[in-house]
């Protein structure tokens, strides 16, 4: 497909995953135990619960989860720029941390949480407001029972990557 063929999808997809989701806020404690991963997306992406805050902060929306692979699409802006005039590795790091995170997440049952231990982030390629949109793709490398592996990238829409991460999350519940 051609840039402009995959920037048109991709704001195509978006939008109609930003229709589909609530305000965002923070659900329950109660809520989020009582679901496994897939069925805590499965709810934000029905519009049952609410998308972190986070997405609205750093202008990012979850695309599409399925077990072991988590997709979030960000918007570069100029407000996520630092002080040399492209995006903040802070921007990177997070839209990855999110991706890999959750990719985790999708294959916990009920019950159970994650939080990470160690991101490493390499940003390969600068990123500025002239692209328009990057998706990070979070995949499962392995999922035990204390801990979880998950590799992640970011790239545009015309393939190019502009950031890889890996993750190491402890597991618990």
């Amino acid at each position: 497909m051609e840039t402009d063929e995959v920037i048109a999808s991709w704001e195509k997809e978006e939008q109609s995953v930003r229709a589909r989701l609530m305000a965002p806020g923070v659900a329950s404690q109660e809520q989020v135990r009582s679901l496994s991963g897939m069925e805590m997306f499965q709810a934000i992406f029905a519009g049952e619960l609410p998308p972190p805050p986070i997405g609205e902060t750093l202008d990012f929306v979850p695309i599409h989860m399925e077990p072991g692979v988590a997709v979030f699409q960000g918007r570069p802006q100029l407000r996520h720029y630092n002080p040399l005039g492209t995006v903040h590795g802070g921007w990177f790091a997070t839209l990855l941390d999110s991706a890999v995170g959750c990719a985790v997440h999708t294959t916990l049952p009920a019950g159970r949480g994650y939080t990470t231990l160690e991101l490493k982030v390499n940003m390969v390629r600068a990123l500025n407001k002239d692209v328009p949109f990057v998706r990070a793709e979070g995949k499962v490398i392995h999922a035990g029972r204390q801990v979880a592996t998950a590799e992640g990238r970011i790239v545009g829409p015309d393939g190019k990557l502009y950031a890889h991460a890996t993750t190491t999350c402890l597991v618990f519940g």
